[in-house]
């Protein structure tokens, strides 16, 4: 397991340090980490990273050599690096699991902790929680978009780093793919790999036949052939065909091909044609070659023959949308053992944050289980599921709705108590099913690919009263 303490930023540390000399560094404080907007074209967010912000958090301490160089950079007197070498997190953090679907300003993560401790761990829960979220999301609209077929994340090559990549792979499962060609990913998560050959392997041969005989010899049970190196339809498809018929000869069936250029549609069609007609009507037809969302939704509406997509580099790195903008604000602080709510204005609306130590409910309809809305309510309110609620919307707050037949599901659960973790890591695959049973409870309005129905997010009465009044306590001074 890594140390990544010093993965954060140096104002952290100089907060810290001016914490410490203003006596103020064990005040306890709430701090909530959520995002502002959704990324892309995209109406909602899948959560992840939980797992390696935990790991983070296990493993929070400055080793010697780190506490050398912070000595070195002649900032932080001996009194505030002896503090260093003996940090721990005593604090709570509450969280929403991984794989499930998150919207705009809720708290993904809670922490209450003092505030030498909570001050420190944000640029690392940031950096971990807000790529694996990106990824995950980005993953999950693919998936939609092949509409039950085999996603392939294929973007190791392409990631903005090793880490990147590593990590890319595990939220792109989480979001649904079913493989990754990421086999350092594959051996970490245990998840499955999977890959074949590159035209190099073609190449490297005489002639086309000979490239596959030689892949089917060494592979006879798991053969599937790229076949676009020289001539799809009059070669690759042809020479395959050939392969497939002397696999089967010798009691092997082939996997089935991969087209990696030219017109997928196109081609599948024709290929899926000639295998069939072949007698290989089970053989799959994989595709890659710069595949998004977009571009797999609109080769399903032309028919593409297609049964897997290998997905890469929009993947890896959320080609349209690389940054998620999380942010980690203070929202509260304890005055005489109780918490005083906090709350940062700002000219531009939407980065006003929500005060108080809260929590979130989703809202589902008893009928469909479909999710109706998600309400952020203060830390000691309660639902009675018996009354009709009345939600309305924080900005437009004359949109209301009463809602009867409901039942409501509390999203963060604990993860530490006084620095002890309670929380019980799941498998990464059963993370995946769990994405796929919160994916089922939205509305398919909410799952477009392209100007999606906007999901309600509210506030409880109790909570927008406070942020109102706490506005204009502060604005009209």
């Amino acid at each position: 397991m890594r140390n990544l303490t010093m993965l954060t930023d140096l104002y952290q540390l100089t907060m810290m340090y001016g914490y410490d000399i203003a006596e103020k560094s064990d005040e306890v404080v709430v701090f909530d980490l959520f995002f502002r907007r959704n990324s892309g074209e995209s109406a909602y967010a899948v959560a992840a990273g939980l797992e390696q912000a935990i790991e983070y958090i296990e493993n929070l301490h400055f080793s010697d050599d780190d506490i050398a160089y912070l000595r070195d950079l002649g900032m932080f007197n001996a009194d505030f690096l002896r503090k260093l070498e003996n940090i721990s997190f005593t604090g709570d953090i509450d969280a929403i699991p991984e794989g499930t679907v998150v919207f705009p300003n809720e708290p993904l993560i809670r922490v209450r902790a003092p505030i030498f401790e909570a001050q420190l761990i944000e640029t690392a829960l940031l950096n971990i929680v807000n790529h694996q979220t990106l990824i995950a999301t980005k993953a999950s609209r693919v998936v939609q978009a092949a509409q039950g077929d085999s996603v392939l994340e294929f973007g190791l090559r392409r990631a903005q780093g090793p880490d990147a990549g590593i990590y890319g792979a595990r939220a792109a499962i989480i979001g649904g793919c079913d493989a990754t060609s990421n086999v350092l990913a594959g051996k970490m998560f245990d998840i499955p790999v999977q890959g074949t050959h590159a035209h190099s392997w073609i190449m490297s041969f005489p002639t086309e036949l000979d490239a596959f005989r030689a892949y089917a010899q060494a592979f006879p049970n798991s053969c599937l052939l790229l076949v676009d190196t020289y001539d799809t339809l009059r070669s690759g498809v042809p020479n395959a065909i050939t392969v497939f018929k002397e696999l089967r000869a010798k009691g092997h069936e082939p996997v089935g091909i991969r087209l990696d250029s030219g017109d997928l549609a196109y081609l599948s069609k024709k290929a899926r044609k000639m295998l069939n007609e072949a007698g290989f009507p089970n053989a799959k037809v994989v595709a890659s070659s710069d595949l998004d969302e977009d571009v797999i939704w609109d080769l399903k509406a032309q028919g593409a023959a297609v049964d897997v997509w290998g997905v890469g580099t929009a993947m890896i790195t959320s080609k349209n949308c690389p940054a998620l903008g999380g942010v980690y604000k203070l929202v509260a602080e304890e005055v005489n053992g109780e918490l005083v709510p906090k709350i940062k204005i700002s000219e531009n609306a939407f980065k006003i944050t929500n005060p108080g130590y809260k929590k979130v409910f989703r809202l589902y309809d008893k009928e469909t289980h479909k999710a109706i809305a998600d309400l952020i309510t203060l830390d000691h309110e309660t639902i009675d599921e018996t009354k009709p609620l009345t939600i309305f919307d924080p900005v437009d707050t004359w949109k209301r709705m009463t809602l009867t037949n409901f039942k409501a599901r509390q999203l963060l659960v604990p993860i530490y108590r006084r620095g002890r973790r309670v929380y019980e890591l799941p498998s990464l695959m059963d993370i995946q099913e769990y994405t796929k049973k919160e994916m089922s409870t939205l509305w398919a309005e909410y799952k477009r690919l392209t100007k999606p129905h906007v999901y309600k997010v509210d506030l409880s009465n109790e909570l927008y009263n406070l942020k109102n009044r706490l506005l204009k306590e502060h604005t009209f001074k």
